[in-house]
């Protein structure tokens, strides 16, 4: 099995860092014979602090004998020269696509720092502020009530990954997601729990393999009966026929990402027209 190359890679921005740190996350998965060293640096608004990222930069490449690769979303064209001269790859996540579109449509842009996470607009922040509230009350079936206001409702087996999608809704897209679990007392009955059966319009499935599902399992209860492979079978197959018998949607998280996993809950269910513009 070969070594894997490694290489420092710096994210720098006058912001959070979140925007360049997603981006350059997307394009590094491509290299999946280098495993990435990220450091994000925040908040770069000074020449003072640009000097400072400008002397790690240098001496990372003379400490490893390698050029660092540099992700920017700087916006301050004096900042952003500064890291764009130091000994590092520098990519230019902005300017590449702002001077672009400001050539095809013959407009300039304002150049603001840190717009992509503005909170001027109050009401879009309240939204997601509301929606993580609300995700958090009705987490794993531990609260009933106002599930008429959900925009969705999870459900399947215990840690199948309801809790981390609903949150990530939430969060990045001001989804009201409630989940809910479904236990051996259901798979005995063959149906829904009662409590959800006049949401079902709402329901979506998450289904896993069983034997990912005995892992994630045995890493919170190790060779517990909850954990038992044998268990874990039973509960994903009966879990399934409940759902395939109330012809509500599935979907496998067994080798899905979480961006994966809510993006085709949201294509499938027809969310898309509520996400934050």
């Amino acid at each position: 099995m070969n070594k894997l190359i490694e290489r420092t890679v710096y994210i720098i921005s006058d912001s959070t860092g979140i925007t360049a740190e997603t981006f350059s996350n997307s394009i590094l998965s491509q290299f999946d014979s280098i495993r990435f060293n990220q450091i994000r640096i925040p908040f770069i608004s000074c020449i003072e602090k640009a000097k400072q990222v400008v002397e790690e930069i240098n001496n990372n490449a003379i400490q490893y004998q390698q050029t660092p690769i540099v992700f920017s979303t700087l916006v301050d064209p004096i900042i952003k020269n500064m890291i764009k001269n130091a000994n590092g790859i520098f990519i230019d996540l902005f300017g590449t696509f702002v001077e672009y579109i400001e050539e095809k449509i013959g407009i300039k842009s304002s150049n603001s720092i840190g717009r992509s996470h503005t909170m001027n607009d109050t009401e879009k922040y309240r939204n997601r502020i509301d929606a993580i509230n609300f995700s958090l009350s009705h987490d794993d079936g531990q609260f009933i009530d106002q599930l008429n206001k959900a925009d969705v409702i999870l459900i399947g087996v215990s840690r199948c990954g309801k809790t981390p999608t609903s949150l990530y809704l939430a969060m990045q897209y001001a989804i009201k997601a409630a989940n809910f679990p479904l236990t051996p007392d259901d798979f005995e009955r063959k149906s829904l729990p009662s409590t959800i059966i006049p949401f079902k319009p709402k329901l979506f499935g998450l289904t896993i393999q069983a034997e990912r599902l005995s892992e994630i399992r045995n890493e919170r209860r190790p060779n517990s009966q909850y954990s038992n492979f044998k268990q874990c079978q039973y509960e994903v197959l009966e879990s399934e026929k409940i759902m395939n018998k109330e012809k509500i949607p599935i979907l496998s998280t067994t080798n899905k990402s979480i961006e994966e996993i809510s993006t085709t809950i949201l294509q499938q269910i027809g969310l898309s027209k509520n996400l934050i513009n």
